[in-house]
């Protein structure tokens, strides 16, 4: 046998720069200190002086597969982080006022026939003999009762049919993983940039100045300094492509109160007259922010709703945050990739801020560049990132546009918007029979989207068709499925119980 292989030519990488901390910097320099072993210096510059946004304190299930896969132990980092468990959203107010659904991690339910199971639902519920759909989601029969387990392995259990995520202190997130990223070789740098070198023949950031001399070079660098974008859009100029028409909201008050005795397993968002409000329970305190659009209340306004609104005590003056919906043109721009906000931003409704950077840190480990960094790897990524955000935007505006709220202008406008033609087409087909559409990237799966469609009363016109061929008593399996559930989730533990037997925070 000749060879050994393909050759390699290519450069290789020799050294990464990461332009920022917080949740975005520290989790890609763990990620990357992780998946590059050797022969490549991973270096971080932040500056204690430039705060962090910070309030990222919810999730979605795709952060376990993160964790997992730099071996985290889930105990000791729901511990350090003084987290506690998510089984979904509840969203309060949204369709109309009084109206409540949960958004469930997991599934309705399991299948029992070729047809949905919302779609001998919807037969049961026109008849009136059954409720809410939120009946035939195990994640709800748990949440409601304020108790948490992992799910069951045995996939014959109705216990198996859930997925969790976490709520957690963003800033001792970021420290955990520093801890994490300086244990494998990565260094860190204290400073703020004073200014941007770029090569003059290609545009390449060749290396950055720090106000106290210093100066740092690299082959990649990973954009994290948040909205302002230092190196993707104030040096390589890449542009901003803005929702705002669709997304009106612009501004957030965040603050912290007193915790609750046995929190709940999940997030919580009430619609406000002009934006929303979220809730979510660490072990140490709630955190609480009012999302709106200044168009439509005043800050001063905006603040008094939202400490009016508190479990407990607030613990310090509501902070303020300053953003427009979008994404920049291009993550990947030369030798540059934006990872966080300073990629663009996306209310975070669907607790999808964490998911975004680590969507941007996985995609950097699958296309890795070498020196050359050959344009139709970058396209690709490009492509990818563009549609993962889409598909994401899609999904928020969905909660907006699907309101039957008229007692302010905001849901009045939002309700009478011209919403994307990927969301048109897929709130048309549920219109019309009920069914699902998926679209290429979308995290958010069939799950997700029925939650929302029937939670804010977009129920549909016709039922699938093919029920008429059936001859299965749909509503013996949902009676069936509902007491199972309630059975089964009244043999857990609290969510306060697991937490002080595996993870409470000293």
């Amino acid at each position: 046998m000749s060879g050994s292989g393909p050759a390699n030519s290519a450069r290789p990488i020799k050294s990464i720069l990461i332009l920022g901390g917080g949740s975005a910097g520290w989790m890609t320099a763990a990620a990357l200190a992780y998946a590059v072993q050797h022969d490549c210096q991973i270096t971080l510059v932040e500056s204690e002086q430039i705060g962090t946004v910070g309030v990222g304190e919810a999730t979605i299930p795709t952060i376990r597969l993160f964790n997992q896969m730099l071996g985290l132990d889930e105990n000791e980092f729901v511990r350090r982080t003084k987290g506690s468990f998510k089984l979904g959203i509840q969203f309060v107010d949204w369709a109309r006022k009084g109206q409540t659904y949960f958004h469930p991690f997991g599934s309705f339910g399991r299948p029992f026939d070729v047809v949905s199971l919302h779609q001998y639902w919807m037969v049961e519920q026109a008849a009136g003999r059954v409720d809410s759909l939120d009946d035939y989601s195990m994640a709800w029969a748990v949440a409601r009762t304020g108790r948490f387990a992992p799910p069951s392995p045995d996939q014959r259990n109705v216990l198996s049919t859930y997925d969790y995520a976490y709520h957690f202190d963003a800033g001792l997130y970021a420290a955990f993983l520093r801890e994490y990223a300086e244990a494998r070789g990565v260094v860190r740098h204290e400073g703020k940039v004073a200014s941007v070198q770029q090569n003059a023949q290609t545009g390449f950031v060749q290396s950055v100045s720090m106000e106290d001399g210093r100066d740092f070079a690299a082959d990649l660098f990973i954009d994290c300094t948040g909205f302002r974008g230092l190196l993707i859009e104030e040096t390589l100029k890449t542009g901003f492509e803005d929702w705002s028409h669709w997304l009106p909201c612009d501004r957030a008050l965040a603050v912290p109160c007193e915790g609750t005795p046995n929190p709940t397993p999940y997030t919580r968002s009430t619609a406000r007259e002009a934006g929303w409000q979220w809730r979510i329970p660490l072990q140490h305190r709630t955190g609480n922010g009012y999302v709106y659009a200044s168009s439509h209340i005043s800050d001063d306004a905006a603040a008094r709703t939202l400490l009016a609104n508190l479990d407990g005590k607030a613990l310090a003056d509501p902070r303020p945050l300053r953003f427009k919906a979008g994404r920049r043109k291009a993550c990947w721009n030369k030798n540059v990739i934006a990872v966080g906000l300073s990629s663009g931003f996306l209310e975070p409704l669907e607790s999808t801020s964490i998911h975004l950077i680590q969507a941007n840190i996985s995609k950097i480990i699958a296309f890795f560049p070498d020196g050359d960094f050959d344009p139709m790897v970058t396209a690709e990524f490009n492509r990818v990132a563009a549609n993962e955000t889409e598909a994401i935007r899609d999904f928020i505006i969905l909660h907006y546009h699907l309101t039957q709220r008229t007692d302010s202008a905001l849901w009045r406008d939002v309700a009478h918007m011209t919403v994307p033609d990927s969301l048109q087409f897929k709130i048309d087909h549920f219109r019309r029979y009920g069914r699902l559409i998926a679209r290429d990237m979308d995290i958010f799966g069939p799950t997700s989207w029925l939650a929302v469609h029937v939670g804010q009363l977009n129920l549909p016109q016709a039922r699938d068709p093919l029920l008429a061929h059936r001859q299965v008593d749909g509503g013996v399996w949902l009676n069936k499925l509902s007491a199972a559930m309630a059975a089964e989730a009244a043999r857990l533990p609290t969510h306060q119980q697991y937490i002080d037997q595996f993870c409470r925070a000293t």
